[in-house]
């Protein structure tokens, strides 16, 4: 069977040798004689796979000794919940900025919670930029300020990191970084909270991981599930229950795959690469149209339209045939979005625009 290439925003293309390695030890693990499936979370071969997986995560990222690692269930989306159950810590309020459809998601289930303060919100022009720092109106004795740096359906993303009042006051900065996590260099200690599904860049779907600092731990509003505070979840090393063991062998092996390939700055080099080639084809013709600003464009989530609109099904249908998948555009957009994460490789990219270019030339 020959592999396509798949342009999903999630779950999302694997690299081939993981899911290569993943087939090899299916039934044999280590000469262990099970499936990771099969083994006890508790089990030293598990628990083996687990702190390899947290060792290798802290090391590819710089993650700060005074930040916890946590292995969870329930995706990205349980965080819009255990955010504020977690880190309201006795306050009002919490400042969010509204960039598109996941940081709206955020916004209704934290009301659940608290007074949320939209600080900023660019739904004035359908989600097509990022709201600069210098208008954000942000509620001084908020206990946070939530961002999501990447929105995977709108393709506007932040290319900076907020600096809240110059570094005058002690607010943690959150970010659901689900889209762009593992693709470049973070700087963990400019963040209270972040966090990221798996399903993007280093895994399947099933596990989120949390990065938060540890003094920002057990201070939950009252009635907090057990299974929603944080610092149970740390306390226990993400084994107070059993955690989704097969997404966290997975994203251990890719995490392994990041290092050979030279880690973040190396990853993220590549990923320059690739957008740059799918955004100078879009401002190169006006047969395509990228919506979004050009400072603000992300580099994991493409989206684009065309023309006419009319021929969008016949676009999909060719692209199929050149084993191109998964490019028709969210539901609430429209049009088309190639998202290139970690593991699409540089030649899908290629192989994308001269399909593209062929089609313009076809029905221009």
């Amino acid at each position: 069977m020959e592999r396509i290439y798949n342009f999903s925003a999630g779950p999302a293309v694997l690299p081939e040798e993981v899911l290569q390695q993943a087939r090899d030890e299916m039934l044999d693990w280590h000469g262990s004689g099970m499936s990771v499936m099969e083994m006890s979370h508790r089990g030293k071969e598990f628990m083996s796979i687990a702190a390899k997986a947290e060792a290798d995560l802290r090391e590819l990222a710089g993650i700060p000794q005074n930040y916890k690692v946590l292995f969870l269930s329930g995706g990205a989306s349980a965080q819009f919940a255990m955010v504020p159950m977690n880190l309201l810590r006795g306050k009002k309020s919490a400042n969010y900025i509204n960039t598109g459809q996941w940081s709206k998601k955020a916004i209704q289930e934290a009301k659940k919670y608290c007074t949320v303060n939209v600080a900023a919100s660019s739904e004035d022009a359908n989600f097509t930029y990022v709201p600069p720092q210098e208008t954000w109106n942000l509620d001084p004795d908020a206990a946070y300020l939530h961002y999501t740096p990447n929105e995977t359906i709108g393709g506007v993303e932040f290319n900076w990191v907020p600096d809240l009042l110059n570094g005058k006051t002690d607010m943690p900065l959150v970010a659901d970084i689900s889209s762009t996590f593992m693709s470049r260099p973070l700087d963990v200690s400019r963040f209270g909270l972040i966090y990221a599904g798996a399903q993007k860049n280093v895994g399947p779907a099933g596990l989120c991981i949390v990065i938060v600092r540890d003094d920002l731990l057990g201070h939950t509003i009252a009635g907090t599930p057990t299974m929603f505070d944080y610092k149970i979840h740390a306390d226990n090393d993400s084994m107070y229950n059993t955690p989704p063991t097969y997404p966290m062998y997975i994203c251990g092996l890719v995490l392994e795959w990041l290092k050979k390939r030279g880690g973040l700055k190396a990853m993220e080099e590549t990923n320059i690469t690739k957008a740059n080639l799918l955004y100078e084809l879009l401002d190169a013709t006006d047969f395509y149209h990228c919506p979004v600003a050009k400072p603000d464009r992300s580099r994991m989530n493409v989206p684009f339209t065309l023309k006419n609109a009319a021929l969008d099904d016949e676009f999909l249908k060719q692209a199929r045939t050149r084993g191109l998948i998964q490019l028709k555009g969210h539901r609430s957009v429209g049009g088309m979005r190639a998202s290139i994460y970690n593991a699409m490789p540089l030649e899908g990219v290629k192989v994308l625009v001269e399909f593209m270019k062929e089609f313009a030339s076809h029905h221009a």
